[in-house]
């Protein structure tokens, strides 16, 4: 009878956490599917480089910012230790930031490492391919890191221990034009510091 009651023990434990799992993915998608309302399609885009708009133009300011001499963005961390053992893209359909089935595995074993390393944080830096428009994409890939940090969350990962940021399109992973090199940009990497 000890026997009975050991597996039974065991199993719910075992079953237990891939129930917190598939109602994790179920939970994105669900969330996925009522969205925000903000419309990431049709967004039109103006080009205000060389425009008189900040030379004095809305609300009175006068400081415009010259874009050639603005830096990249530089993230708090990135040249700190990562993980070696741990995959850290999650991919992405097509003008999609539905986290997909086949990810859970890899958001598991970052939720186990960030759970086991409380002090440790890590960014989650949403990507796209450079279809779309600048806004857009900046929009799409927020949205990535952002359904990427509420699966994370649901596996036990403190809000306080993740960002979500967005690159866009700004730093592919590869370049080209076609479908293999669009797939690789459409992803979010999670960086730890």
């Amino acid at each position: 009878m000890s026997n009975n009651n050991t597996s039974a023990n065991s199993f719910p434990h075992t079953s237990g956490r891939w129930l917190r799992l598939i109602a994790g993915i179920t939970l994105v998608a669900a969330l996925a599917a009522c969205s925000s309302g903000v419309k990431l399609d049709n967004v039109p885009v103006e080009d205000r480089t060389g425009s008189a708009a900040g030379a004095g133009g809305a609300g009175g300011q006068s400081g415009a910012v010259d874009p050639r001499g603005v830096s990249g963005v530089s993230v708090n961390g990135a040249d700190s230790a990562q993980p070696n053992a741990l995959s850290r893209v999650i991919y992405f359909d097509y003008d999609s930031f539905e986290v997909k089935a086949d990810s859970a595995a890899t958001l598991e074993a970052n939720a186990r490492y960030l759970n086991a390393n409380r002090t440790r944080r890590v960014n989650l830096e949403g990507h796209t391919d450079e279809r779309g428009g600048r806004e857009y994409n900046l929009a799409l890939g927020q949205k990535r890191a952002e359904a990427v940090r509420r699966a994370l969350s649901l596996l036990g990962v403190p809000e306080s221990q993740m960002e979500a940021v967005s690159f866009g399109e700004e730093k592919p992973a590869q370049t080209g034009f076609d479908e293999a090199a669009f797939s690789k940009n459409r992803r979010v990497e999670l960086t730890y510091r």
